[in-house]
């Protein structure tokens, strides 16, 4: 499909699935009667579909730019917060807030949570720049290992200070919970996206590599620090407020990039959408699927992307092998 064509059709989708998260759940609330609701349904759609159809766009958004920013910058189109470990990471810190802090606030949480998530996604990139083997698929898979050898220290620490229950709450992602009042620190993907999409043409030339980039004079360091701390506040807030979306940064901007190329300016609008689009649709499956009841989102990006990741590797093995 063409861009001049692809935009619309994507915002048209968007408007549409936006409507129907709105109006689809146990509480009657259609659109035909929305001039006539009684006070109920008004609280039910201004306190909790409201509130979750936003926070689902804003997740949908931050995490699809997350996801392509990572891979930009590390060169490595199967490199997202699920598969470098930054989502792990920011799981233990909100652990340690808990454990320091007893009942910690949102903000101590946000903030230990971001500092973990930072330097876990930092530790990562280490750990690529030492890799002498860089195999496209072969990046990831260590990744995934250093992702779950954070998880598995949040886990033995977790039964150590008796927050197992707690810690588990942050491990599948849930859009159920969230009610006005307590999903507003996704906002923050906003300004993440639009400074994301001013350094866009840094990223792609920090993606060359640092020799490239010094050369065309661009502060390689720099830009790599911009890029690894918006990734970090995005996966950061993401998690704290609606839990861990496996795969979701990593399969957005590669559905993206299978269509519109590799332009990394020209992608960041598409690829927001995309997400938006893309977590909404997931959500109202799992909303309708054992209607009255609902499958937590995390379960069904969590299928749906790993099937899409097996799917990558199998294609990017078979390219390396051609």
């Amino acid at each position: 499909m063409k861009r001049s064509l692809l935009i619309p059709v994507l915002s048209a989708a968007l408007v549409l699935l936006t409507a129907a998260s709105l109006f689809v759940g146990v509480t009657d609330v259609r659109l035909s009667g929305l001039f006539r609701l009684d006070d109920d349904q008004v609280m039910v759609l201004l306190t909790s579909r409201v509130p979750r159809t936003a926070a689902i766009i804003l997740a949908g958004v931050g995490m699809g730019v997350a996801g392509l920013i990572m891979q930009q910058l590390s060169r490595n189109k199967f490199v997202s917060p699920t598969t470098s470990g930054t989502d792990d990471s920011a799981r233990l810190g909100i652990l340690v807030a808990m454990i320091l802090f007893g009942s910690a606030s949102t903000m101590q949480k946000m903030i230990l949570a971001l500092l973990f998530a930072l330097a876990g996604t930092y530790l990562f990139m280490l750990i690529l720049d030492r890799i002498k083997f860089k195999d496209a698929v072969f990046i990831p898979l260590v990744g995934l290992m250093f992702g779950n050898i954070v998880s598995s220290i949040t886990t033995f620490f977790a039964y150590r200070y008796d927050l197992l229950q707690a810690v588990t709450t942050w491990l599948q992602g849930n859009f159920a919970l969230v009610i006005k009042g307590r999903y507003e620190l996704l906002y923050l993907a906003v300004p993440a996206v639009l400074a994301a999409y001013v350094y866009a043409n840094k990223f792609t030339i920090a993606g060359m590599g640092e020799d490239f980039a010094i050369n065309l004079g661009v502060n390689y360091k720099r830009v790599v620090n911009i890029g690894l701390a918006l990734v970090s506040l995005v996966s950061a807030v993401v998690i704290l407020t609606v839990g861990m979306l496996p795969f979701l940064g990593l399969i957005i901007p590669n559905l993206v990039s299978m269509f519109q190329g590799d332009h990394l300016r020209r992608n960041l609008p598409l690829t927001a959408l995309v997400g938006a689009v893309f977590l909404l649709a997931c959500d109202i499956v799992g909303r309708l699927i054992i209607f009255p009841y609902e499958v937590p989102i995390g379960l069904t990006v969590g299928v749906i992307g790993s099937a899409m990741f097996l799917y990558l590797l199998w294609k990017g093995q078979r390219t390396s092998e051609a």
